[in-house]
């Protein structure tokens, strides 16, 4: 059997059904391969960066791996990007890369190039894959292959990369003869020591007052999200998803707390600040949860955290230690837990709760201005109307920037529904590639994307690739016709000078006109001096097309992403726009922080302190 053909078939039986790929002369054979198999199909996409997106879309939507295929030289260096975004956000994908012939790759580091779009893709990729791998011997496929599936998946999910050479791939094997991959020697979780830290947390939890969960993507990885609502369910405690987990612990959720960080949505942290028992599950908690002022973050509480991944749970490596550190698969923890607390006597935490779910309520970060007739569309009047009409079957994917600024911030979450971005690497562009990979993992079910006007540019050719294909895609574009985000950056940090971030250095398309050009029909929002019950009509016949559609909204200079924290010495708590201060206080049950009480201090509600 010819080597590409044992790789497309392996893939085949690991039940991947699409590939996504650029054509090229070093994975010409691998390409070819797909004519002699006819269980799996490949996505020819505009650009490799795109088909790697489109993998991790495909990935988070199917549950399972992620497969894109690209050439030698810049075909794999356009995935560094995607690979990064895996890496980052813990998503299962095997890149495949050709390469040129093996006799003609350099004999030393210290020759720059032998061959013809000759690239150290592994050198290159290593930092941020779990597993890469040059293949120089074809008897070694199978061992490589299965290596890398079972790495891409184990423990905390990553990107593995192999570059398989020309020669490489048209070698003959005999597949009975190739000796694969062990993986019994992996190690197994130490169940009595969990249980015992399970023991001291629910000794904890009998003196806790007010005790809250942190909720990440790693219930979602563990196949754990039923049973963590059930275990949210038997404690009656507050849960605050991370932006990773917004589709775990969703907006409609009965003990759903609010959303957290320098971006703190409805809550306004008050919650998670408040807290004086913290039980994260599947997160780590980075500065867009804690702040700058790391030591601030929920100061009163001890903190536990279950995680998979070993080297995140050492005290010395967590930028903020966490008091318990539980190595556990969420979905194991969780199983122990429940066990646990079929004998527990559950404490009543039924006021502290209530207080939450009424400040989640109180500090809604959508308002009843921004619901005003205007010129423009307001984005956090239309995401929130979007969140309303979407069902719970669908699928949400959003792009970085102020557009995910304002789509966790007002786009109110159904148990059921897919949401995704990617937060780690959050590169301009993701959404549209990603929601392609999304909306092909899962035919049946209706796909959003939403993006702003820079980050369409960066992905705009795959506007082909959904005409190709016939995808029913629904695009947003947040059209506010410059970077919001930067733009805001720029007015707290550089005296409002914007530049390169629009108007001056940065000037988008009309979107309408490109879009029709590539053959796909458009709706452009420009205002809503109707009222928005008429943006409503709009959304749903945006939602009910049978065929791909791009809405373009109208949403211009916008760049108003509030609450936020501004300044990182800042509590979380102390969000911009800043509450009275007798509100302020009436919040907190904590001790506030020398800046808050000493009368010496400027005021912490004075906006130049922050910037």
């Amino acid at each position: 059997m010819k080597l590409a053909d044992y790789v497309i078939n392996f893939l085949a039986e690991q039940g991947v059904k699409e590939v996504f790929l650029v054509y090229g002369a070093a994975n010409g054979d691998l390409v070819d391969a797909f004519t002699r198999n006819d269980s799996i199909n490949y996505v020819c996409v505009m650009h490799e960066q795109a088909g790697g997106f489109a993998a991790e879309g495909y990935a988070k939507i199917k549950g399972d791996l992620g497969v894109a295929l690209a050439t030698s030289g810049p075909g794999g260096q356009n995935f560094v990007t995607p690979i990064g975004n895996c890496f980052y956000d813990s998503v299962p994908c095997l890149f495949i890369t050709g390469q040129i012939n093996s006799r003609f790759l350099r004999p030393d580091e210290s020759i720059r190039q032998i061959g013809f779009q000759e690239t150290d893709i592994v050198g290159i990729c290593k930092p941020i894959t779990k597993y890469a791998k040059l293949i120089l011997n074809p008897n070694d496929i199978k061992f490589e292959l299965e290596k890398a599936v079972y790495l891409a998946k184990e423990g905390r999910p990553g990107p593995v990369l192999l570059d398989i050479p020309l020669d490489v791939q048209k070698a003959d094997i005999d597949p009975e003869k190739l000796i694969g991959y062990d993986n019994s020697f992996e190690k197994i979780y130490n169940i009595s020591k969990i249980e015992s830290q399970i023991d001291q947390l629910l000794l904890d939890l009998k003196t806790a007052k007010q005790p809250c969960f942190l909720i990440g993507g790693g219930v979602r990885l563990a196949n754990a999200i039923q049973d963590l609502l059930e275990i949210g369910r038997l404690l009656k405690i507050p849960m605050f998803p991370t932006w990773n987990a917004l589709d775990i612990v969703c907006s409609d959720y009965e003990y759903y707390g609010g959303r957290v960080g320098t971006y703190g949505g409805a809550g306004r942290n008050f919650g998670i600040q408040n807290c004086d028992l913290l039980i994260g599950i599947g997160t780590r908690l980075s500065g867009r949860i804690t702040g700058g002022n790391v030591s601030s973050f929920a100061r009163e509480s001890k903190k536990y955290v279950v995680d998979v991944d070993a080297p995140a749970l050492q005290k010395k490596l967590q930028q903020l230690p966490f008091d318990e550190c539980i190595l556990s698969d969420a979905k194991l923890f969780i199983k122990l837990l429940a066990k646990k607390l079929d004998n527990y006597n559950v404490p009543d935490f039924s006021e502290w709760t209530t207080k939450v779910l009424n400040w989640k309520t109180k500090y809604d970060t959508v308002t009843d201005e921004m619901f005003q007739p205007s010129e423009t569309i307001h984005p956090y009047a239309f995401t929130r109307i979007l969140s309303e009409e979407m069902s719970n079957t669908d699928i949400l994917a959003g792009d970085c920037g102020g557009n995910i600024v304002v789509i966790n911030h007002a786009f109110e979450t159904k148990l059921g529904q897919n949401y995704f971005t990617n937060n780690g690497n959050s590169p301009m562009g993701f959404s549209f590639a990603g929601a392609i990979g999304a909306n092909l993992a899962d035919m049946n079910r209706n796909t959003v994307c939403i993006i702003g006007d820079g980050g369409f540019n960066m992905n705009i050719q795959e506007l082909q690739t959904v005409v190709n294909y016939n995808i029913p895609l629904k695009t947003i574009i947040l059209d506010n016709r410059i970077y919001g985000i930067t733009k805001a950056f720029q007015e707290t940090n550089f005296q409002g000078r914007s530049e390169a971030c629009g108007p001056t250095g940065y000037n988008p398309p009309d979107f309408v006109k490109v879009v029709n050009a590539y053959g796909i029909n458009t709706i452009y929002l420009e205002n809503s001096l109707s009222g928005y019950e008429a943006v409503r009509d709009t959304i749903k016949s945006f939602l009910s097309a049978k065929e791909a559609v791009v809405m373009v909204v109208n949403c211009k200079e916008y760049h108003t992403y509030e609450p936020k924290i501004v300044g990182w010495a800042t509590p979380i708590e102390d969000m911009y726009p800043y509450l009275p201060r007798e509100e302020f206080y009436s919040n907190m049950s904590i001790e506030p922080l020398e800046c808050a009480k000493n009368p010496q201090m400027p005021s912490i509600f004075m906006k130049d302190t922050h910037e």
